[in-house]
């Protein structure tokens, strides 16, 4: 055979330089958002808080502006009217957290003293009970010791009421002498009297 056999050739595979460049514009890409959200953002958020205030600001001064000067001069006395009538308040207030602070310690001093009182008048009540009731043991003593006869002429002058009482306190023996020797009538409303106060005594 003259004419050979031709072999067919090998295909190279063809680089893919398209891809590279659609890899490399993706990193560059997110490169640039990655500043944007960091410091370029904080920046541009900066930047248009910045004109959101300017902006507030001229309306305001073109409100004003606009505003005729009898009006701003009466919005200017409302306001301070208002704030005069704050500090009225606040001072007000102020005065009578201090009347009452005062008031207090008023009380509480007041409160003492009357404590004081108290325990100083139960202290002399008691004082006078005790000595009152060391005059009768005294004063009853020396009727026991009086001669019956003599203690029968004294009880004799005094109210039944009050000769009961020293009656009462005396000795039995003592007492049975002096009974004894008053007057039938006396010596019996006497004992009525000392019977009535044994029977109404609490018994245990």
């Amino acid at each position: 055979m003259t004419n050979s056999m031709k072999i067919p050739k090998t295909k190279k595979p063809k680089r893919s330089g398209r891809g590279a460049l659609l890899i490399i514009s993706a990193i560059f890409v997110l490169s640039a958002g990655v500043r944007l959200m960091s410091g370029t953002g904080a920046a541009i958020a900066k930047e248009v808080a910045n004109f959101a205030k300017e902006t507030e600001s001229q309306s305001l001064n073109t409100t004003a502006e606009c505003m005729p000067e009898g009006q701003m001069t009466t919005l200017f006395q409302s306001l301070k009217k208002r704030e005069a009538a704050v500090l009225e308040t606040e001072t007000m207030l102020t005065q009578k957290m201090k009347a009452l602070e005062l008031a207090r310690i008023e009380f509480d001093k007041n409160l003492v003293a009357l404590q004081q009182a108290e325990e100083k008048l139960a202290a002399t009540m008691a004082s006078a009970s005790t000595a009152s009731k060391d005059d009768l043991d005294k004063l009853t003593a020396v009727y026991e010791n009086m001669k019956p006869k003599d203690a029968a002429a004294l009880f004799e002058q005094m109210s039944p009421d009050f000769a009961a009482g020293f009656l009462g306190r005396m000795r039995p023996d003592a007492a049975a002498s002096l009974l004894a020797g008053l007057k039938p009538e006396t010596a019996y409303t006497i004992s009525v009297l000392l019977a009535g106060r044994n029977a109404n005594a609490p018994s245990d």
